[in-house]
């Protein structure tokens, strides 16, 4: 008797890992908008803060790598013990990826957001080492999520910094 599971299921299952990642970009991308038309654009930002027509390619991008890596990683569920900590902690990188968005632009506190992004990059860091260790594939597909959250970070800092 085979213990596979049908074709169906696993396309299914594999859907809600890259729709996830997808919604918490959505719900960030709602709670961006208000601060993206009326108070970002007064705020002073450094001279490397990009055009911001790049931000939603970019997240959009980061958000079905995202998918895939978890996905990968879920799929050795079972084969190797690591899987369960490291989307465990892949998790709470998302839930921190997506209380930024509210923090910085919602309730327009850069310094609060600030505080956001110094975890989310911990949470991040150790979730590219866990997945590494679980599926190399996977950690090289976080990896230009952990490069984009560096560059958000200091971003972040530069606008706490240039707006007190």
């Amino acid at each position: 008797m085979s213990t596979a599971k049908p074709l169906g299921n696993r396309f299914g299952v594999f859907l809600l890992f890259l729709l996830l990642p997808l919604a918490v970009g959505g719900l960030g991308g709602w709670a961006t908008a208000q601060g993206v038309r009326d108070w970002y654009p007064g705020l002073v930002k450094p001279p490397f803060n990009p055009p911001s027509w790049v931000f939603g390619p970019v997240w959009t991008s980061l958000y079905l790598l995202m998918g895939i890596a978890s996905h990968r990683v879920w799929m050795r569920w079972g084969r190797d013990p690591r899987s369960g900590p490291a989307l465990g902690v892949y998790g709470l990188q998302l839930f921190l990826n997506g209380v930024w968005s509210f923090l910085f632009f919602a309730f327009r506190s850069p310094g609060a957001a600030l505080v956001d992004i110094v975890l989310l990059w911990a949470a991040l860091a150790t979730t590219v080492v866990l997945f590494f260790r679980v599926d190399r594939w996977s950690g090289w597909l976080m990896t230009p999520y952990l490069a984009w959250v560096t560059f958000a970070s200091v971003l972040n800092y530069a606008i706490w910094t240039l707006n007190p």
